[in-house]
């Protein structure tokens, strides 16, 4: 059974940067981060497949984060730099063992527990 551990969340303030870290107990695994808002749908922000060659980045958060990872170590990133209160959001890891960047996250089989940002104005 694969799991999934996230760190990396915390409370900042608007314009600052955070890096999630993601690190797997299974390996040629391709990632997803997606994030949920209060009261809100979930929603993706990135993915990266097993290579480490392609990713793909939301709309909402391109040109100020991106997602990367170390296969040596078993572990995603995900830079978020000029953060905006409306990035505020429970960040979730999620795997699955094909190459596609997928963007859905019922298609993911594997879930970390989440970590929390907090963006303040």
């Amino acid at each position: 059974q694969v799991q999934l551990v996230e760190s990396g969340g915390g409370l900042v303030q608007a314009g600052a940067s955070l890096r999630l870290s993601c690190t797997a107990s299974g390996r040629l695994l391709s990632f997803g981060w997606f994030r949920q808002a209060p009261g809100k749908e979930r929603e993706f922000v990135a993915a990266i497949n097993w290579i480490g060659g392609e990713t793909n980045i939301a709309d909402s958060v391109k040109g100020r984060f991106t997602v990367s990872r170390d296969n040596a170590r078993n572990t995603v990133y995900l830079q978020m730099n000029s953060l905006k209160p409306e990035d505020t959001a429970v960040y979730s890891c999620a795997a699955h063992r094909s190459m596609e960047l997928r963007t859905t996250a019922t298609l993911y089989n594997y879930w970390g527990q989440g970590t929390q940002v907090t963006v303040s104005s």
